[in-house]
């Protein structure tokens, strides 16, 4: 899908999360995610909105919340299948995958783009994001400056999934 982007804040050892939350916080990483989704459309699961400032979706994006349960959330669309979300979201201009895990695992292969800010710590994880460096299918198209927040180093990075016919040399 060519709308489809992940934005994700990972540590050096691919981690996310640990408990739901997110465990190392970057105030120029939390602009720089509302910047680019501001706007937009994010798909997010249940246990990741529940992270969200009061649990609750977040102001000024289409919020499209991705679970199985039999739910309704005020401020927000419930979809419970690829399906029904790709149906809601294929005339939508841009849009973002927030996460968790397995929302992320789900829609990575669906994905033309991930913004990721990388977090040069590994505080414990127990949710992780597919190591794109070592997925022949992802290429990293902008490395940004190491910038430092309270001792620790981070970046922002653009991945993009890997065209062959972009590298074939015509004889």
């Amino acid at each position: 899908m060519d709308n489809l982007n992940a934005i994700v804040a990972v540590y050096e050892d691919w981690g996310i999360g640990d408990g739901c939350t997110q465990q190392v916080v970057i105030p120029e990483d939390r602009k720089y995610f509302q910047q680019l989704t501001k706007g937009n459309v994010i798909v997010v699961g249940r246990k990741t909105l529940a992270d969200f400032p009061d649990g609750k979706p977040l102001p000024d994006r289409t919020n499209i919340v991705l679970t199985t349960q039999d739910i309704k959330i005020e401020g927000a669309i419930v979809v419970h299948s690829l399906d029904e979300l790709f149906e809601i979201i294929k005339d939508m201009p841009k849009v973002f995958v927030v996460g968790g895990a397995s929302v992320y695992n789900q829609l990575l292969k669906y994905c033309e783009r991930v913004y990721i800010t990388r977090i040069y710590t590994s505080p414990k994880s127990e949710s992780f994001f597919p190591n794109l460096d070592e997925n022949f299918n992802w290429s990293c198209e902008e490395f940004g400056d190491a910038k430092v927040y309270n001792g620790i180093k981070y970046r922002f990075c653009e991945y993009e999934t890997y065209d062959i016919s972009k590298n074939i040399r015509k004889l």
